[in-house]
């Protein structure tokens, strides 16, 4: 049983809409914490529509936080709980991208994942498992989860930019060649990164520069 995601959304500026940035927040944020980077990055993607879900359950005493699924060290929750979140998650993910990718009449090469931190681990999870590549992955300081089964359940290959702070206290920096690395020995040829220097958890200007840049460039534009 899918869970409906809600998702604020920030329209095209020129009115036609090409193609959809869909942001993926990190754990304990909601969908508004990233549609504010639609401001910057619109100017130069005129004709992109941003959405941003809030994941699928909410974080006890956290009241507009929340979380795509538990987070062990964090929470106390078991490994098989967080494993049972994600697996439900991408679930919810999957039949959310369905929906919009219909109601917005685009495919799939139209549309790139965005993700911070939880929200990576989400993109790079969900996109490689679905049948039709997306545009493109842009993966904000988080990692790849289950590396070593990814090669068997991949499905499409789509292009992924990583990117991450050197100074990444709440997700190691060697995430970034650690996923790289898994990426590439489960057969992807478009793999990109990036690293922020002084950088911490967060997304810095120099990151949303190169991220802009890739995603016109896998978008055509």
């Amino acid at each position: 049983m899918t869970r409906v995601l809600q998702a604020g959304r920030v329209e095209p500026r020129s009115g036609e809409l090409r193609s959809i940035v869909v942001f993926l927040h990190g754990y304990g944020a909601n969908g508004a914490d990233l549609l504010g980077l639609a401001e910057p990055l619109g100017e130069h993607l005129p004709d992109t529509l941003f959405v941003a879900p809030d994941a699928p359950e909410t974080i006890p005493m956290m009241p507009s936080g929340y979380q795509w699924f538990p987070i062990p060290w964090i929470d106390g929750s078991s490994e098989e709980e967080a494993e049972r979140g994600l697996r439900a998650a991408a679930e919810d993910l999957n039949a959310f991208l369905d929906a919009l990718m219909v109601d917005e009449d685009v495919l799939p090469e139209q549309v790139v994942l965005f993700g911070f931190s939880q929200g990576t681990m989400m993109s790079l999870h969900v996109a490689p498992r679905r049948e039709d590549p997306v545009a493109g992955i842009v993966a904000f300081s988080g990692r790849l989860l289950n590396p070593e089964v990814l090669a068997d359940e991949v499905l499409s290959r789509p292009p992924v930019l990583l990117i991450h702070g050197d100074q990444d206290d709440v997700v190691p920096p060697q995430s970034l060649p650690q996923a790289a690395e898994a990426l590439q020995g489960a057969g992807w040829k478009d793999v990109y990164a990036h690293v922020m220097k002084g950088t911490a958890h967060g997304i810095a200007p120099d990151g949303l520069s190169v991220a802009l840049a890739f995603m016109r460039d896998k978008l055509g534009l």
